[in-house]
């Protein structure tokens, strides 16, 4: 399986993955309706990736007024995602990547010697095609700030 990073200007990676709610998300489907973030996060539950989450659930109208689908991707089990969309009210869609097939496609590093799955958001316009990317362990509140300023751009 390919490990190759995708940056701004190429295809998106296509993929099929199930959400929080046991649903199939094909993402070839949701192509040519709408630009998407999506954002790949460590683990449910964890300090910095609660923050970011509900960084996107506090900001999230300002995604949807702009016609914007929000997607978070991690390898937790498709009942994490759902207990942890209940728990912190997330309006969005949370897919489950246990082996993280789609982490490998998109080459999301690694960060910590390998040892924890990295943060990395993209944004995808109408057609496909990664407009940004931000990649950072630490700021996750940042990744949402980035996001923003650059739907704006695409709408």
């Amino acid at each position: 399986m390919s490990t190759e990073r995708i940056s701004v200007g190429d295809e998106v990676a296509d993929f099929e993955l199930d959400d929080q709610n046991g649903r199939l998300f094909r993402l070839k489907e949701h192509l040519g309706k709408y630009p998407m973030v999506i954002y790949f996060y460590p683990k449910d539950d964890t300090p910095g990736c609660t923050a970011e989450a509900c960084s996107f659930r506090d900001q999230y109208e300002d995604f949807s007024d702009q016609g914007v689908k929000v997607i978070g991707i991690s390898s937790d089990s498709i009942q994490s995602h759902k207990n942890f969309a209940e728990k912190h009210r997330l309006p969005f869609t949370l897919l489950s990547d246990p082996e993280d097939q789609v982490r490998k496609k998109f080459g999301v590093p690694r960060s910590f010697l390998g040892l924890i799955p990295g943060r990395v958001t993209y944004v995808v316009d109408r057609e496909g095609i990664i407009q940004h990317v931000f990649n950072s362990q630490f700021r996750s509140s940042r990744h949402v700030q980035e996001a923003i300023e650059h739907i704006k751009s695409l709408v």
